[in-house]
């Protein structure tokens, strides 16, 4: 506990303030119950941040400046792990006096509450440092980097690690306004999730603004060795100079996602869309940081195969950015509909087949992974009450909420459903709801006008009941069904091409392959398959994983190298997750996947060390 204090009077009133309530238990489901803040009495509505980038300790420093509206007298932000060296507050933004203020116990999963005696000061000043292990941030050394001679940082503040790196009100129900002042070292270039100030090219200095409302997870930096290639008039790439030309190549779409998302949902609100490509440590596909849109680069395949990424992502500027969850209860209203919307861009750029196939996988996945999850975790408003909001980031949100949408399309017909997602996003954009709030709005604007077309459709039993509704409506690919039954057909005798056409196969078609080959193969029959096809060298990455885990499965030692390779250099967890669980499911796996852990976890950023750390009993 960290306490400062100018008077005995100050003194009692920061007693009064550690008598500032715990957040609530479950019970309403508008309560954020991953917040400490109380964003009732005192809310934030913008942030200017001044830091200084230091690598050398691995460190923010500097200070955070809220402007604050409400009557309450005191202010409770989110924090982890922040070293808080005082607080300043100011009714005019010109003179500050310094102000009571207690840092609470920590929590495991909330971090720790900033109580600050604000008495109704319009302006609050925080001078404080990150932990060199800050939960959203990853600092990499020069030889993690596609360079090999500059450091890399980057943020990741979903689901609540904002509160890692910025004191905050770290709430998806509390939206700010931000700017920033960041200090880097020379050569090194910093970017983030808002517009660039004038001048911010060059020097040691760089200023950006974000002008419309959005989610304190939404808050994004990322400061490398970074070059910028033009896709289109409001389209680019950020990436390290030898990685920008293929990332741009890869890309290259992108302005076309962004007029058929337009036309569909309405204009894109957010000025540019460009695209940051990090580190192969980062351990998502993306995240839909507005104008920032942060990518693995194990999506580019070099074919646009995986480019469904971009299409969530973009998508996202619509279901997430502007219409948003307001609690982590409510997660399947940014990953559904995005799910849903980026098959309409999919389909509009690419073909209705191309959509099916990306779908029908999913579907297929999410089926695979119910058969092992618990009740609660199938419902689409997930109970996570005394948890990690990361617990509910499985297929359920994003495919069963896609299915949801496309449910209600099938039955009231595009021509109706695409108007009312349009006014979806109108009515509630840079708002956050609830699931309830949804529900009272597909009543009113949809279903009470469709009575018989959507008689048959349960809104209860899709939003919280376990399982998938029998009257769903799934997307089916029968392009795929000729993989599918290649490798169901395959005896393990003779060459596994021989009689198939694979040149004009997709990404999609070996995955379904893959997918469908009996099971146990064993070690020669994987030899037979790597042989024919040469999948332990694939560079494609999601054909490499699925690969991998089989490796693992099967024995197939000739695999070996790469699964090591492999884990040591990617950190997405989309792919460390199914390989480590494989290995883990022996006990010579397990031995094996802890040494190579042992090397591999300083790549990791701290999400995925952590879920490792799970998988293979390391958690603390």
């Amino acid at each position: 506990m960290r306490v400062a204090m100018r008077t005995a009077g100050l003194f009692l009133s920061l007693m009064l303030l550690s008598c500032a309530p715990v957040p609530p238990g479950p019970g309403d489901p508008s309560v954020d119950l991953h917040s400490y803040a109380n964003a009732v009495d005192a809310r934030v509505t913008h942030i200017d941040l001044d830091l200084e980038v230091d690598f050398d300790s691995r460190r923010l420093r500097g200070t955070c400046t809220l402007d604050i509206e409400g009557a309450g007298d005191s202010l409770v932000l989110d924090t982890r792990d922040l070293a808080i060296e005082r607080v300043e507050v100011s009714s005019d933004g010109e003179s500050y006096r310094e102000a009571a203020f207690e840092l609470g116990a920590a929590d495991a999963i909330l971090g720790a509450p900033l109580r600050i005696l604000r008495e109704g000061a319009a302006k609050v000043r925080i001078a404080y440092s990150t932990h060199e292990r800050a939960s959203g941030l990853q600092w990499l050394d020069p030889a993690q980097t596609a360079g090999g001679e500059l450091p890399f940082l980057y943020s990741q503040s979903q689901a609540i690690h904002a509160r890692s790196w910025i004191p905050l009100q770290d709430s998806p129900g509390v939206r700010v306004t931000y700017s920033a002042r960041i200090r880097t070292p020379t050569g090194l270039r910093a970017v983030m999730s808002a517009e660039p100030a004038d001048g911010e090219i060059g020097g040691r200095e760089h200023r950006f603004h974000m002008p419309l409302p959005i989610p304190s997870y939404l808050i994004a930096i990322g400061v490398g060795d970074l070059a910028f290639r033009a896709t289109g008039p409001r389209t680019g790439v950020y990436a390290e100079p030898s990685v920008v030309a293929a990332a741009a190549r890869e890309f290259e779409d992108t302005e076309a996602m962004m007029q058929a998302a337009e036309a569909l949902y309405g204009p894109y609100r957010w000025g540019r869309y460009d695209i940051l490509v990090l580190p192969p440590a980062f351990p998502y596909g993306g995240m839909e940081n507005p104008r920032l849109t942060f990518a693995s680069p194990t999506v580019i395949a070099g074919d646009k195969s995986l480019v469904s990424l971009v299409a969530h992502e973009l998508a996202h500027s619509w279901s997430g950015n502007l219409a948003t969850n307001a609690t982590w209860r409510d997660f399947w209203l940014n990953e559904g509909f995005t799910v849903y919307f980026e098959e309409r861009i999919q389909e509009a750029v690419y073909g209705a087949e191309r959509a099916a196939m990306d779908a029908s996988l999913e579907i297929a996945e999410l089926k695979s992974q119910m058969e092992s999850m618990d009740e609660r975790d199938q419902i689409l408003h997930v109970d996570l009450s005394g948890r990690n909001p990361e617990e509910g980031v499985t297929g359920v949100p994003y495919v069963k909420g896609a299915m949801f949408l496309r449910t209600l399309e099938k039955a009231v017909g595009r021509e109706v459903f695409d108007p009312f997602l349009r006014g979806y996003f109108e009515e509630f954009a840079f708002r956050s709801l609830t699931t309830a709030r949804f529900a009272e709005y597909l009543e009113s604007e949809l279903l009470s006008g469709h009575r018989d077309a959507t008689a048959s459709i349960s809104v209860q039993e899709w939003l919280e009941s376990p399982g998938l509704p029998a009257n769903r409506h799934e997307h089916v690919s029968e392009v795929l069904d000729v993989a599918a039954e290649a490798a169901a057909g395959w005896t393990g005798d003779g060459v596994p091409a021989e009689g198939l056409d694979t040149d004009s196969w997709t990404t999609q078609h070996w995955l379904r392959f893959l997918r469908s080959l009996p099971e146990p193969l064993g070690a020669d029959r994987m030899a037979l398959l790597d042989e024919a096809f040469g999948f332990t060298e694939a560079g494609n990455a999601e054909i490499r994983c699925e690969w991998l885990v089989l490796a693992v499965r099967d024995g197939y030692r000739p695999a070996s190298e790469a699964l090591e390779s492999f884990l040591i250099s990617v950190g997405r967890m989309k792919f460390l997750r199914p390989i480590y669980r494989q290995l883990a499911s022996s006990e010579s796996g397990l031995a094996r996947a802890r040494e190579i852990y042992s090397r591999a976890r300083t790549g990791y950023h701290p999400v995925a060390a952590q879920m490792v750390d799970q998988i293979l009993g390391e958690a603390d």
